[in-house]
């Protein structure tokens, strides 16, 4: 399922104010969900970050090489 930004707000709005109903989208797309739990609730938030987040950009390595005639 693709997620949007404006899901993601409307999750962590539902989590702030204790609600476990939260409507997703408006007009004939929307959508409403009932979550049974808090934790079902942070796990959703969690895949819907992760899905939107670009994955983290690996870090640049760099090695030197010295050489000696001694």
């Amino acid at each position: 399922m693709a997620y949007t930004q404006d899901d993601i707000t409307a999750l962590k709005a539902a989590i702030a104010s204790g609600a476990r109903k939260v409507k997703f989208g408006s007009g004939p797309d929307s959508r409403e969900v009932e979550y049974r739990t808090l934790a079902d609730m942070k796990a959703t938030l969690a895949e819907m970050t992760g899905e939107l987040s670009p994955a983290a950009p690996q870090p640049i390595r760099t090695s030197f090489v010295s050489h000696s005639r001694d």
